[in-house]
């Protein structure tokens, strides 16, 4: 046994720091256990300007304060740990095992993160970054490509209205779908197909296409389509694209010990971000109900830690109604 902790957070991404900064604020012995290195998704982002009270940044740069800020109130940070599996002891206890070594918590926050679904074709790792052309977010890089051509690549609610947004910035924008029909709530449809009919429209759409490639030297200078009908190819000249075929959860090490959606969310009250198993919490991306943004994910990790001092205080809190809990400053 390698030690015991107040709490023990997995994952040291935006939401498991802001966890982790709350939980040792308020002296609670705190470890945090980070697979790789700190920062997840955020790390890769070159420029962030939508974190409130921060103009501009690049995520390591965000990251690099997070952890410091942690650390200055004696929180232990291991990196290169990865969690394989977690055991709810007897008397309460939470058994945290990483490799050969194994870790016991009065309680968990699960902060594991997502990974963007890639579309796995060349070029799509050497240009990743909105910088270099390839993004998963428009919400986050949007503002990036004002005045550009951009190709989008979806057909679920989400790809439908991120595009959406890409309109109100790129000067072209082009949504690639697979299939001959969207599979997004035929209300978001109507708004797109809508936005295309428009006179002087920046959105076209290209049913049953697919991206095989993308080319360029240092940025993104084209994607290579394919028309799944007519097996046809094209050199689409582009400045960037946006890929918006889901994400997928960090959560395999966790089947069998909490409650998984069948495409691996974790399952949990989204006011208080209990999940099925008692004194372990979830934050971050990789809950049902997550909005994906950085700023909504360390709101998740500081609320994983508010109602963890509620549970600390009394445990039976665990099974009181979500209606019951949600008032102003009730923790």
């Amino acid at each position: 046994m390698s030690g015991s902790y107040d709490c023990i957070i997995v994952g040291a991404g935006p939401a498991g720091l802001g966890a982790g900064l709350y939980t040792s604020r308020d002296r609670f012995r705190t470890l945090i256990l980070e697979k790789f290195s700190p920062g997840g998704q955020i790390s890769t982002t070159d420029k962030i300007e939508n974190y409130p009270g921060i103009e501009r940044i690049d995520g390591p740069g965000l990251i690099e304060k997070m952890k410091k800020q942690v650390a200055s109130f004696d929180a232990e940070i291991k990196t290169g740990s990865e969690v394989t599996k977690l055991q709810k002891r007897r008397d309460g206890s939470i058994a945290v095992f990483c490799d050969a070594e194994q870790y016991i918590a009065r309680a968990v926050i699960l902060a594991p993160g997502s990974s963007y679904r890639k579309l796995g074709v060349p070029g799509e790792e050497e240009f990743h970054s909105a910088g270099a052309g390839v993004s998963y977010c428009g919400t986050c890089d949007a503002p990036f490509f004002k005045g550009k051509r951009v190709v989008a690549v979806g057909g679920g609610n989400t790809a439908l209205e991120e595009t959406l947004h890409l309109t109100k910035y790129a000067d072209k924008v082009t949504l690639i779908h697979r299939r001959d029909e969207f599979r997004a709530t035929k209300v978001i449809v109507e708004e797109l197909l809508k936005k295309t009919g428009e006179q002087n429209s920046n959105l076209t759409i290209k049913y049953n296409t697919v991206a095989t490639a993308i080319r360029g030297t240092d940025k993104v200078q084209s994607v290579i389509l394919k028309n799944l009908k007519t097996g046809k190819e094209q050199d689409y000249p582009c400045d960037g694209i946006f890929i918006f075929i889901g994400m997928v959860p960090n959560t395999d090490f966790l089947k069998g010990f909490v409650e998984l959606t069948e495409h691996g969310f974790i399952r949990c009250d989204c006011g208080c971000l209990r999940t099925s198993v008692p004194g372990v919490f979830v934050a971050g991306d990789c809950r049902i109900g997550a909005t994906m943004q950085l700023a909504t994910a360390v709101a998740d990790g500081v609320t994983a830690a508010m109602m963890l001092r509620h549970y600390f205080r009394d445990p039976k809190w665990w099974d009181e109604p979500v209606s019951d809990l949600l008032q102003p400053g009730g923790w």
